[in-house]
């Protein structure tokens, strides 16, 4: 299992910016285009009695004002990521993404 301090730079590497956040808190101002990202949940696989495999699966929020950022290809890229849906707040479009990592 990768850490979520290595996805966190790999999505940074792909948004080609630091405007990479984490759980943010309301208070933080954020820059656009922007990725946001939470843990949804940890997937474990068993067998014998015993936990063998453990899988993050992270919601990540692609946030630009282009309907169609190139980032988003990018993370479909990735294995075990997927397409979920996408919704438009605020003037900004936001593209939901789950992802295994």
């Amino acid at each position: 299992m990768k850490t979520r301090l290595e996805l966190h730079e790999k999505l940074k590497d792909l948004l080609g910016s630091d405007n990479v956040y984490y759980q943010p808190p309301s208070n933080i101002q954020m820059k656009y285009p922007a990725i946001r990202y939470t843990k949804k949940r940890i997937s474990k696989i068993v067998a014998n009695d015993a936990s063998y495999q453990k899988n993050n699966l992270y919601e990540i929020i692609v946030i630009s004002k282009m309907p169609d950022d190139p980032v988003i290809e990018k993370i479909l890229d990735l294995p075990y990521s997927s397409y979920d849906n996408s919704y438009k707040a605020d003037n900004l479009n936001h593209d939901v993404i789950s992802l295994y990592y």
